[in-house]
């Protein structure tokens, strides 16, 4: 979409009428675009012209959005109100023969979602820009993500330049507004009964002039390099979880805010542990001897470790619960220890060992596959 929406008619370009559907459209299109193909008429100079005037008016009204656009813009600039396009005598009779700004326009237009790329931008000055966002990871051990760390990762790309702090001029030289567009980085270009803005010539949009550019940065008050940003990382994040550093990312432009700097966290995984939200899971095993007669075992949780009771016929697999022994975090409740004991058969028995085994087998009341039967 550009300024020519308003100079073209796009439907006389392809010879069709407002209200033709857009299967005649594009019928019209390619009649005309055989017709005036450059290489169909190798010997007529305007013909590529021609052709290339087919295909933009083909690519505006093709498209079910832009052509409404088109048919809104042209509707509004060739209505009583504006007393019709460039021509007529007096121009916009709605202004008294008054040259129309395009800011104006706009202000007026605005709910017209396509006028500011038809006027070229807003027509304000280009004023303060907020810095891109950034990403990068970190990678950090379990128990780093657990309690929390204080660390840092290295950011390479464009930075506020170390020299001058961002703002283009060598320290201690004046920064002056631009004498021609006043300090709004526009100007003003006449075109008919339009006045468009465009980006001022002498501070190229700036608003402001440099008269000693930074040595290091020479004025664009950025570099890149690779810098450390510090942060902290809370108690009990999780893996893939992103923490978003205020200020910290990419400069902004003409004495705009900098970006954001996102960090994805990556917590390595425990040799010991396994994690279900804030809650820690341990396998432990016991003896055939501890899961029948019962126990108290020693098992480890991230703060050293606790007494933990099997009961008298706890079977393999069941899971035990430590209150508050799990995560810790920040914000919330603390989590809790899950210990899911497996009673360990012993592949090698002594003599000995065996002798009271069979004992015991032949003493043994209880059947374990009764309810087969």
């Amino acid at each position: 979409m550009n300024r020519d929406w308003i100079e073209k008619d796009f439907y006389k370009t392809l010879g069709v009428g407002k209200d033709t559907p857009a299967e005649e459209v594009k019928k019209a299109y390619r009649k005309l675009a055989q017709k005036h193909h450059p290489d169909a008429n190798p010997d007529d100079p305007s013909a590529e012209e021609r052709f290339k005037e087919i295909s933009e008016a083909y690519a505006t009204l093709s498209d079910p959005e832009q052509r409404k656009e088109y048919d809104q813009v042209r509707r509004v600039a060739g209505s009583g109100g504006f007393g019709g396009f460039g021509g007529q005598q007096g121009g916009f009779g709605g202004f008294g023969g008054q040259q129309v700004r395009v800011e104006d326009l706009q202000d007026l237009l605005g709910g017209f979602g396509g006028l500011s790329d038809i006027f070229g931008g807003r027509g304000r000055s280009a004023g303060p820009t907020r810095g891109a966002d950034l990403q990068t990871e970190l990678s950090i051990g379990f128990e780093d993500g657990a309690f929390g760390v204080t660390t840092a990762v290295m950011v390479r790309g464009a930075a506020a330049c170390s020299r001058c702090g961002g703002v283009g001029a060598e320290p201690g030289t004046p920064i002056q507004t631009c004498p021609t567009c006043g300090g709004r980085g526009t100007v003003a270009q006449n075109q008919g009964f339009f006045s468009f803005s465009q980006p001022c010539p002498q501070c190229r949009g700036a608003g402001r002039i440099i008269e000693t550019p930074c040595t290091l940065c020479r004025g664009s008050g950025v570099e890149n390099r690779t810098r450390e940003v510090k942060l902290r990382v809370p108690a009990g994040v999780k893996d893939g979880s992103t923490l978003r550093l205020k200020g910290k990312g990419g400069p902004g432009s003409n004495g705009g805010p900098p970006g954001d700097l996102l960090v994805r966290i990556r917590v390595a995984a425990s040799p010991l542990f396994g994690r279900k939200g804030d809650d820690l899971t341990l396998s432990i095993p016991i003896t055939y001897t501890e899961a029948t007669l019962g126990t108290k075992i020693d098992v480890p949780t991230l703060n050293g470790a606790v007494k933990v009771k099997i009961p008298a016929g706890t079977p393999g697999g069941k899971t035990l619960r430590v209150k508050g022994r799990g995560i810790v975090p920040e914000s919330g409740r603390p989590g809790d220890l899950l210990v899911t004991v497996q009673v360990a058969i012993p592949t090698k028995v002594s003599k000995e060992e065996k002798r009271l085994l069979e004992e015991l087998a032949e003493l043994e009341t209880e059947d374990p596959r009764s309810h087969l039967r």
